[in-house]
């Protein structure tokens, strides 16, 4: 059911509300409220029986892969996917020139994998935008650093784009995924700006 869920995600509207989700949340929090204080407390008996006991665990279960369900759907921003590229255009991780800003692009595995489609970014001195693609079924950021300093990141999201756009001098810095665990697994690469 997660898995279904996280394939259906990009599919949502482009801006996505969190309203399913407080609703199902609602219900879930109500129910639990219901049962126990309710129900529980109150009649020695509940649920009575074996009918009644597998109508409870029904209905819960139900109300928990709704609000499960609606928390990975509504989780991020908005899911504006970006066009392909044009034939002949810079391959993702090249540098193009933008009046005097370098625009970079970073593309997360589609396949859910924890990696980008590079390691190695290059850039000249000053305005340095990047531009992350994620189309993974994971949510995702691109965050830059140098040494243990952190420069800044893009939100976290999922199905979509999301740029960050910085003023870097020359020297040596690190992108990286931020999302526990994800950094650890192998999502990192060096910047080198000249």
């Amino acid at each position: 059911m997660h898995l279904a869920t996280l394939h259906l995600a990009p599919m949502l509207a482009a801006e996505k509300s969190k309203v399913p989700f407080y609703v199902a949340g609602g219900a879930l929090v109500v129910w639990a409220l219901v049962v126990s204080l309710g129900l529980g407390l109150r009649r020695p008996e509940f649920p009575g029986g074996q009918a009644g006991e597998r109508t409870v665990i029904a209905i819960t279960v139900v109300l928990v892969l709704a609000a499960a369900s609606t928390a990975v759907i509504t989780a991020g921003g908005s899911t504006k996917a970006e066009a392909s590229p044009a034939p002949g255009a810079a391959p993702s991780g090249s540098a193009t020139p933008s009046g005097s800003a370098t625009q970079l692009k970073l593309v997360a595995n589609p396949a859910g994998q924890l990696n980008y489609d590079t390691r190695q970014l290059r850039a000249k001195a000053g305005a340095v935008t990047i531009t992350m693609t994620n189309m993974a079924p994971v949510p995702h950021n691109v965050t830059l650093a140098q040494g243990t300093a952190v420069l800044g990141a893009t939100p976290t999201f999922q199905g979509g784009t999301r740029t960050l756009t910085l003023s870097l001098k020359p020297g040596s810095y690190t992108f990286y995924c931020s999302v526990p665990g994800h950094r650890q697994a192998g999502m990192e690469g060096t910047l080198t700006v000249s």
